[in-house]
């Protein structure tokens, strides 16, 4: 019988996909009992490993009281409160606001929206440049799309979002360029610290930092998106953190609950949120689970164990295990570098690498393939020789 679902960056006519049923720590297995390395933590995401059952309770807990229920005026609820205050805490805004969505694509099209009514608000009608980095990924909502830096993704749909301008992920010059040129009409620039699906891109010494000196010298607002970078991924909270940069608006999502429910957001400087804060003034946008209890009370049991286990500096160590690995690979000659930070790092072979996805797979580790590339993004609680289960599994299919 012909499958009903839709898959999500997926041929429409494969019909044989893997049904996983079980998770365990940085384990998953399919229906046929078959075990898994999760060297993706689900889809760059799930930082606590799964099966968490202090998680699932949380849940429980909040659905027994009431599971879902709008935060639109007037109302809100004690879970939604407290993880955005949390996540706030947490980040380089713990004075600022916490908007709060279902998917990293939101949290984009949210960011992207207000940094634009940013502009518009003080009389700067013309500001609506978006400017892009080349391999960026910022989810697959019409705005995130638009400005994305992987122009695969962006053909085939029809005219997206106007007013956006391209410019490399690493030369600085060109960026100060396009600055000198259309610095006025520039609204925001959208960067991830590491650009993870493009290829776990680290950026060059000084990158991020001057970007956030042409947009302080411009009028510019900075977005940082955070969505697989933050909650420990680099080795800080934020990857903003990690590389000294203080954005005005920071998008999240993934790892705030690690993937138990869908949750994401937007965090805004105390400079943008005073700027809103105006008894005049109507936020016209919103979305009908934004704060949904569940979602928010699995986010916070999510950060409570990140912090307890003392995630974030362990990211670290998953780290050094993962480039060991890799700088194995490399004197052996199987792959041609490495790079990456805290726990997220790529193997480069100058070559195509995505028809070895299902090799992989077969060799029990679910790793990421990008290009010319093959990428890890593990549990922060992943132990240390199932680290190199997926480094091994690398060399026996790449040998």
């Amino acid at each position: 019988m012909p499958i009903t679902q839709l898959h999500p960056f997926s041929s429409p006519a494969k019909e044989d996909f893997i049904k996983i049923v079980k998770g365990k720590g940085s384990l998953v297995w399919d229906d046929s009992g078959k075990e898994y390395v999760d060297g993706m933590a689900n889809l760059w995401l799930c930082q606590v490993g799964h099966g968490r059952q202090e998680i699932n309770d949380a849940v429980a807990d909040q659905m027994g009281k009431i599971a879902g229920y709008n935060t639109f005026d007037p109302f809100t609820n004690e879970a939604a409160d407290a993880v955005a205050a949390k996540i706030a805490s947490v980040s380089p805004h713990p004075d600022g606001r916490v908007f709060l969505a279902n998917s990293g694509s939101e949290a984009v099209d949210t960011a992207l929206k207000l940094a634009r009514l940013h502009h518009q608000r003080r009389g700067e009608a013309d500001r609506q440049i978006i400017v892009r980095r080349t391999h960026g990924y910022h989810g697959t909502n019409v705005g995130g799309t638009s400005v994305q830096g992987i122009a695969p993704n962006r053909e085939g749909w029809g005219d997206l979002l106007p007013h956006v301008m391209e410019i490399p992920s690493d030369d600085i010059e060109v960026a100060a360029q396009m600055f000198s040129e259309h610095g006025s009409r520039i609204a925001a620039v959208i960067s991830e610290p590491v650009q993870g699906a493009g290829g776990v891109i680290v950026p060059p010494d000084g990158y991020l930092q001057g970007l956030r000196r042409l947009c302080d010298q411009h009028g510019a607002l900075l977005i940082a998106d955070e969505v697989i970078c933050g909650f420990g991924r680099t080795g800080s909270w934020f990857g903003s953190q990690t590389y000294g940069v203080t954005p005005d608006l920071m998008t999240f999502a993934k790892g705030v609950s690690s993937g138990y429910l869908p949750l994401s957001g937007v965090i805004l400087s105390r400079d943008m949120a005073t700027a809103m804060e105006d008894d005049g003034f109507l936020f016209r946008h919103g979305y009908t689970y934004s704060g949904h209890p569940a979602a928010c009370a699995a986010g916070l049991a999510n950060l409570e164990i990140i912090e307890r286990e003392g995630l974030v500096d362990r990211a670290n160590h998953v780290g050094e295990v993962l480039s060991e690995g890799l700088r194995s690979l490399q004197d052996d000659g199987l792959i041609e570098s490495y790079r990456g930070v805290g726990a997220i790092w790529a193997a480069e072979f100058g070559r195509d690498t995505t028809l070895h996805k299902m090799a992989l797979v077969d060799k029990g580790a679910i790793l990421r393939p990008v290009g010319t590339c093959v990428t890890f993004c593990p549990p922060l609680v992943t132990p240390d020789d199932q680290l190199v289960r997926l480094t091994d599994a690398v060399a026996e299919v790449f040998a």
